[in-house]
């Protein structure tokens, strides 16, 4: 098919392009553990070839589909590889790929009820039930999100109209001194943007030191939240991470929200990918604390593994981002902060992303995501004590699944075991700093990876040592 007729195709022309497209999507399914976890460049001819794609002249599609998926298999990092160890990326449950294709055959724009009720009523559903799950009180709410730093971003908006309902038509001029954001240096620093982005300044934001053990510090944040209010500032938002990226560590949830309440402040859990532990029955303990959030991240494509630009805000006041992102067009059909999407969140048009939740939810319950949740913990635990027996030692002690570990020959070591586990190929880990420090960072995320994935890299890095 070129032309129109690659755009919108007739049913048995649709029907065998899909085929043709499943037959390939098979072929690079069963080759997944065969190839390499790390990315090649594109070769200076590959390039030259996409270089020449100008579009002046229509292609036929099918052979365009193999084209681009022969570069994507060896053009990226494997997050779908069982070998992958890496970030919060993991191969995506075959439930959610399934809500992909039936969300992209509908197209519902869910930002407005009426134009798709059964869309908006099922991603409510799922906020409702992940609300509860965390313990946040009854009425909770809160949307989907593109990720996690958009979800971030709205407790930023929302901390801001909380301490200051004028905030939303004023600016922040109509505080009384700089309003001041409270995260941990171990934090992901997109807040840095955000508060950019909010209009407090990037210098509004206090990288409150860790207590030496990849956790923020509760006195050295209470020092710096009465040092503002001595200097005339007004603290609006505490931040607290569970699951740092570099070791997956949790804050102290339950002295961060005490210190939230004394002072006035939003209580935000930047809970992105380690908020997957409200899965597991048995896990769950280290996020004590967590149901007093005003508001808390979860990236459903990170731990609950969906396919990627799923991110959630949970809120126990669904009142302020109704203030916050209030709006009326005449143009839209409804104005109903309650159902219509557009008015309490950041986006107008978006597709049906909580979908993919909902059906891997509803196919394996809160026990099976409990069951992948704990056996990432206990395969991460089995890559720690081997190597522990080997020498090496193991600096964090997430209650998640991120090993942090530093070579027999210390940490100046660490960048030649990453490269050599890059080189072979088979692996895919990190180089992370841990309170100042390098360490080889893997995570186990991927539901794929199993005892014989952990034994052969860790064979691997004992080798080299």
């Amino acid at each position: 098919m070129r032309g129109r007729d690659a755009l919108f195709p007739g049913f048995d022309e649709l029907v065998a392009a899909e085929n043709a497209l499943t037959a390939k999507l098979d072929i690079v399914r069963r080759n997944f553990s065969s190839r390499k976890a790390n990315a090649e460049e594109p070769s200076t001819e590959w390039l030259s070839e996409l270089g020449r794609k100008r579009f002046d002249e229509a292609e036929d599609l099918e052979p365009l589909m193999d084209w681009v998926m022969d570069a994507l298999d060896t053009g990226g990092v494997q997050m779908t590889h069982p070998g992958y160890l890496g970030l919060f990326n993991p191969a995506p449950t075959f439930a959610s790929e399934c809500a992909d294709r039936i969300a992209s055959a509908f197209n519902h724009q869910i930002c407005v009820y009426s134009h798709a009720p059964a869309a908006v009523e099922i991603e409510q559903h799922v906020i409702n039930e992940m609300a509860r799950r965390a313990g946040l009180p009854a009425g909770s709410g809160g949307h989907f999100t593109s990720g996690g730093a958009e979800a971030n971003s709205a407790a930023v908006l929302c901390a801001l109209q909380a301490k200051c309902p004028e905030y939303s038509d004023e600016g922040v001029g109509v505080f009384n001194g700089q309003p001041t954001v409270y995260v941990s240096k171990e934090s992901h620093l997109a807040w840095l943007k955000m508060a950019h982005s909010a209009g407090i300044g990037r210098s509004a934001v206090r990288l409150i030191a860790t207590d030496g053990k990849g956790q923020m510090s509760v006195a050295a944040l209470e020092a710096s939240i009465a040092a503002d209010l001595e200097a005339g500032c007004v603290p609006v938002l505490v931040v607290a991470t569970a699951g740092t990226t570099n070791a997956g560590m949790v804050d102290p949830l339950n002295p961060s929200a005490d210190l939230a309440e004394r002072y006035g402040m939003w209580f935000h859990v930047d809970a992105a990918w380690g908020g997957a532990l409200i899965a597991s029955n048995d896990r769950r303990s280290a996020l004590e604390g967590i149901e007093r959030a005003h508001s808390i991240t979860i990236d459903a494509h990170k731990w609950f593994a969906t396919t990627m630009g799923a991110g959630m805000f949970l809120t126990s006041r669904p009142d302020i981002p109704a203030q916050v992102f209030r709006v009326t067009a005449s143009y839209m059909p409804e104005s109903d902060a309650s159902r219509d999407f557009y008015l309490n969140s950041t986006q107008w048009s978006r597709r049906f992303v909580g979908l993919r939740l909902f059906l891997a939810l509803g196919a394996a319950g809160w026990g099976g995501y409990g069951d992948h949740v704990e056996r990432s913990i206990d395969l991460t635990d089995r890559l720690t004590n081997r190597l522990k027996e080997g020498g090496w030692i193991h600096a964090n002690s997430s209650a998640m699944g991120v090993s942090c570990m530093v070579p027999p020959e210390g940490h100046d070591a660490v960048q030649r075991y990453v490269d050599a586990i890059h080189e072979d190929g088979r692996y895919w880990i990190s180089k992370a700093v841990y309170e100042g420090k390098p360490v080889l960072r893997a995570c186990v995320t991927n539901g794929r990876t199993d005892e014989n994935v952990i034994d052969g890299l860790a064979d691997l890095l004992l080798d080299l040592s």
